[in-house]
């Protein structure tokens, strides 16, 4: 081949390398571009709403509103909790020069400490420059006023207004209401709100109880901000739904005067309507005052309240456990009736010792009583016969009528907190001890000591059902039903019928009668004269530590000469009008001694006021679950107690 062949073979094949060679090249080319062009189009087309969405997000911020928390209101619409306007000071960084000057003339206007002051410049450091840092909040009017008047000469500072919860300035109600606090770690986090700062919920009492009826709903606010995050303005705005308020059936003057009767002692009271159960007062002395802890308290006003040996933190009405003592035996009684072992009638002489084995059980009465009837035994407060009743009857027996009474297990009132007491049976001790029931167990049991424990509250239960003798009332705080049934808590719909034999109500109602209004009853003193008013009941002594021999021997066991924690507690339960029950209660005042000279004139008072009130408020009986139960066997007689 010439060279010049060979030259043109050579560049025939350099143009086809550089054809195939540009080929790869364009359809790599067209493959990015097609590639692009599809990115392009999921962009633009598939995604666009998402990326649209993204975009306004970033220039459009959505706040969640809190709405006003509901009122709390007595049973005559005088309201317990509310809202007040609070005040706070804040500083805003960027719009002054320094702000340790700016706290610093502040301070000339509302008290700054140096910890307050150091922590509003660790949050200016922490934060955007335009964002408010609270300086102090808890402002009063005066402040207010002095920091708006020197507004021009204090760059950055401004003054923020919001709601917080107020209670009424009266402690007797504290353990009711409860109180709101921050949320905190270990509450669930099932509703937007409770993330929001700062914001609060109920914590005890009422106010956790109803927490969700009275927090309401959330509204919002569509706020345009910039790339920062500063507000640029407010392009809409939903208010929420605020909380209901929430009305209870608690009387506020009933409630006052049953904390001022308790006065410096500690103990409980509880008033209940022996028809509806709605609590009238519920009352546990010492109290605290709830605007502690949503203002914030000292360290050592909280070292007070906890350490104190009075618990001004417990509520003594319902996680109070006491052993009720003699106010027991009208339930022993009713036992005793029920199962047919004993006739109002029968006498059980009393010396003052029974003996049981090698135990000696030893009635407060030295010398004894002589002989008893179930209706003397009530009034005098025999212990020689209710050893003798609850032997015959049984500790079984007893404890399911104790139970049928409301004893022993929770009442279930719409409030935090309740403790089930314990009305002790055989296999409740093997159970529970690991041990058998012993013989001389049940005597104890028969006037309310040894493993025996119940709550005020129980015990005003249980003197409720054995004055309206028909149904077995329940407590309740909150008036409204549907609220109740909103918040899961509480009694609705008609109670259950009793099912005592209204002719045992009626011996053990005639016994109680006559505990105040008869000639030789442990209350006697205590007794209400006015016509139609008369209270009937029952006085009860709750020891707290055995009686030694010698004290025995010697009959030397002035409760005054001990100290407070080793005196005996004060118990007595009650109703009235004795004819006619309309209010039942129960007092404890602790370590206070006797229930005749310590409790039972506290009770009067409160049934006298009670009376009063229903006179002047001409208020008929409640008679909820009543008509659903007429004409059943448990409901014939009824009425006729006194």
């Amino acid at each position: 081949m010439s060279p010049t062949a060979r030259e043109l073979n050579r560049e025939e094949t350099r143009r086809r390398l550089f054809t195939r060679r540009a080929l790869l090249l364009a359809a790599g080319q067209g493959s990015l571009f097609a590639l692009l062009a599809g990115r392009l189009y999921v962009l633009q087309a598939v995604d666009a709403e998402r990326y649209r969405t993204l975009a306004e997000d970033n220039r459009i911020n959505l706040k969640l509103l809190a709405p006003p928390r509901g009122r709390i209101l007595d049973r005559h619409g005088r309201p317990l909790a509310v809202n007040r306007r609070q005040y706070r000071v804040v500083v805003v960084a960027e719009q002054t020069a320094d702000v340790g000057e700016t706290l610093a003339a502040l301070a000339h206007l509302v008290p700054i400490d140096n910890t307050q002051a150091r922590r509003v410049l660790k949050d200016v450091r922490s934060q955007r420059a335009f964002q408010p840092v609270t300086v102090r909040d808890g402002l009063s009017w005066d402040d207010v006023a002095r920091v708006e008047v020197s507004a021009l000469t204090l760059p950055g500072i401004a003054i923020e207004d919001s709601l917080s919860r107020e209670y009424v300035d009266d402690p007797s109600v504290s353990h009711v209401l409860g109180y709101v606090a921050a949320v905190s770690p270990d509450d669930p986090a099932d509703d937007p709100l409770l993330r929001l700062p700062g914001f609060r919920i109920g914590k005890n009492g009422v106010e956790k109880v109803y927490d969700r009826v009275l927090r309401g709903t959330g509204g919002r606010s569509e706020v345009e901000v910039n790339a920062l995050g500063r507000v640029i303005r407010e392009l809409d705005r939903r208010d929420g739904q605020p909380g209901s308020d929430l009305r209870l059936s608690i009387d506020l003057d009933l409630q006052r005067l049953a904390f001022e009767r308790l006065g410096e002692e500690s103990g409980a009271a509880v008033l209940l309507d022996v028809h509806s159960g709605n609590v009238l007062a519920l009352v546990s002395a010492p109290a605290f005052d709830p605007n502690g802890f949503v203002r914030g308290m000292s360290a050592a006003t909280w070292k007070d309240l906890v350490k104190s040996e009075k618990s001004p933190l417990t509520n003594k009405a319902l996680a109070g456990q006491y052993a009720p003592g003699s106010t027991f035996k009208p339930a022993v009684a009713l036992a005793a009736l029920a199962k047919g072992v004993m006739t109002p009638d029968e006498g059980v002489f009393c010396n003052g010792v029974t003996e049981l084995g090698n135990s000696r059980f030893h009635c407060w009465k030295r010398g004894g009583h002589g002989w008893m009837n179930m209706q003397g035994a009530i009034a005098q407060s025999c212990d020689t016969y209710f050893y003798e009743a609850a032997k015959r009857t049984g500790i079984d027996d007893v404890s399911a009528m104790a139970h049928r009474l409301g004893l022993g297990e929770p009442t279930g009132i719409d409030l935090p907190g309740e403790r089930t007491g314990v009305m002790p049976t055989r296999a409740w001790k093997r159970a529970a001890l690991k041990s058998a029931w012993h013989p001389g167990e049940t005597l104890i049991a028969g006037i309310g000591q040894g493993y025996c424990l119940s709550t005020p509250l129980q015990l005003a239960v249980m003197t409720a059902r054995i004055a309206n003798g028909t149904v077995a009332v329940a407590p309740r705080i909150a008036l409204d039903e549907d609220l109740r049934a909103h918040a899961g808590t509480g009694p609705t719909g008609p109670f259950e019928a009793l099912s005592i034999d209204p002719a045992h109500l009626r011996v053990v109602r005639e016994g109680m009668d006559a505990v105040v209004n008869g000639n030789r009853g442990t209350a006697r003193s205590s007794a209400i004269h006015t016509p139609g008013w008369e209270m009937a009941g029952k006085t009860g002594t709750s020891q707290v530590r055995r009686i030694s021999r010698a004290e025995r021997l010697t009959g030397v066991r002035r409760n005054e000469d001990l100290p407070w924690a080793e005196r005996d507690h004060a118990l007595f339960v009650g109703y009235a009008p004795a004819a006619a029950p309309r209010f039942a209660v129960a007092v404890i005042v602790e370590h206070g001694g006797g229930g005749s000279k310590a409790a039972a004139p506290i009770a009067r008072d409160i049934l006298i006021a009670a009376q009063e009130a229903a006179a002047r408020d001409q208020v008929p009986p409640a008679d909820d679950g009543i008509e659903a139960l007429k004409g059943t066997p448990s409901a014939t007689g009824a009425g006729d107690a006194g």
